[in-house]
Parts: C-alpha cells; sequence; structure tokens
C-alpha cells in the first residue's frame, strides 16, 4: 500500500484524480495532508478542518465489472469501514447518517466524498475522500461538528488511525467484489434516527416521517403520513436533528 504524505494541498481527492489521469495507480494508494485548503463534502460543501489536527485524506480503488446503479454500495461499504474501525477505537454511539455522514450520538465526527470514473455505464474506479475530526477542540459556526478527542478527552495519534481506517476499507471494498448480500442490512442497521418519528426539510417545506431504510439506488425511504412510503434523494431533503 502505497501512502503519499502532503504538509499542504487544496483537495486530496484533486490531487489523487490528477495523480490517476498521469499514471496508473494501485489499488488502495492513499494521499493524505496536514493542511487542505479546498475540501468538500457533499453537495459542493466546504469541508473545515484544522491543520495537524484531523485526518484529511483520499484512497483510490479500480474495479473491472462494477455496474453504475451500484454506485451507493461503495457509499455504504466506506462508511461501514469508518464504523468498523472507529468501534475498534471505542468510541460511542455511532451512526451512520444518510448518506455517508459518520456520528457519534449527534455529532458530526466524520464526512465522505466519493467521486467515480465511469465508461461505458460501468465503474472503473472510485477515489474515496475522508474527512475525520479528531484532535479538533473548536468548530466556529458548527454546532453540530464533533471529534474523537471531544467525545472521549484523548489525544490520537493520526497515522495509527489512519493504518487502522485503511485496513478496514481494504476490507470492505474487496467484499463489494465478492458477496454484498448482508451490505444493505449491515449498514442500515446503523442508520442515524432510523424507525425514529424525526423532521425533514423539503422544497415544499418541512414535514414529519420516520426513516425506514434505503433503496438499492441508495434513496432514502421515509414513511410520512397515512402510512405511505416515500423515496428521496439528497438533492430533495435533510434531515432536521
Amino acid at each position: 500500500m502505497r501512502i503519499i504524505k502532503l504538509n499542504a494541498t487544496e483537495s486530496t481527492n484533486r490531487f489523487m484524480r490528477n495523480l490517476s489521469l498521469e499514471s496508473s495507480v494501485q489499488d488502495f494508494t492513499t494521499v493524505v495532508t496536514s493542511t487542505q485548503s479546498k475540501g468538500r463534502g457533499q453537495m459542493g460543501s466546504a469541508w473545515q478542518s484544522e491543520s495537524f489536527k484531523n485526518l484529511t485524506f483520499s484512497v483510490y480503488k479500480g474495479f473491472k465489472q462494477f455496474e453504475f446503479e451500484d454506485q451507493f454500495k461503495i457509499s455504504m461499504a466506506v462508511s461501514l469501514a469508518i464504523i468498523k474501525a472507529l468501534e475498534t477505537l471505542q468510541i460511542p454511539k455511532l451512526s451512520i447518517k444518510w448518506p455517508n455522514d459518520i456520528l457519534s450520538a449527534n455529532k458530526k465526527i466524520c464526512g465522505i466524498l466519493i467521486e467515480n470514473v465511469i465508461k461505458q455505464s460501468h465503474i472503473v474506479s472510485s477515489i474515496v475522500g475522508v474527512g475525520l475530526n479528531v484532535n479538533q477542540l473548536k468548530f466556529e459556526d458548527l454546532p453540530q461538528a464533533g471529534s474523537l478527542k471531544l467525545i472521549t478527552g484523548l489525544n490520537y495519534d493520526l497515522d495509527e488511525i489512519l493504518h487502522l481506517i485503511l485496513k478496514h476499507l481494504e476490507i470492505q471494498l474487496k467484499l463489494l467484489e465478492n458477496d454484498t448480500s448482508a451490505l444493505k442490512n449491515n449498514y442500515e442497521s446503523y442508520l442515524f434516527r432510523k424507525e425514529k418519528p424525526s423532521t425533514f426539510k423539503s422544497d415544499e417545506g418541512l414535514f414529519s416521517g420516520i426513516i425506514k431504510g434505503v433503496s438499492n439506488e441508495g434513496l432514502l425511504k421515509v414513511m410520512v403520513e397515512d402510512q405511505e412510503l416515500k423515496t428521496f434523494d439528497l438533492k430533495t431533503i435533510k434531515l432536521l436533528y
């Protein structure tokens, strides 16, 4: 496994993408940086990270014949890899806020951004970007953000956590090429606020519903009024908590 360490870069995903365009990249090649100036989250949001306090890295994974319609399986596998690694560290009350934010209790501690390369309706490679809040203690204007140190009071070695996560990423992503039958059930078992009455925001306003799970395509399944089951994509709904 090749690990490229950078003092600073705009985006580890962008660095990895440029690297893969210039030359052949081996599976699980990793780019990690101490400072990321233009980190991104879901829907183009900015990812804030204090230098030298957190983990910001990207991992390359190639695929032979991975169907485009199965792309959410990659997101589920990566989410579970992070969860399994953090469970090893005994981080409490872990859950996955759809589609792939990692929470401890109700605090977001990790964000994931996956960018796929698609050819002829197949995913040929993925760049998995991960931002994990580790030793940072203050987050400006982010009341729902947390870190491992804020949760446990412990100071963590970033290299040790990186290698732990990479080990679990390798396990989960390799499973995608074999048996994925238990993947969705495992993912849904960690789904934040599953089977609990919740409030959502959409273009039409606020509404109440109960998260029931996800579809095979990764849409969120919500039971709304009159016991009607609806599905939503990331652009049309926001869970308020």
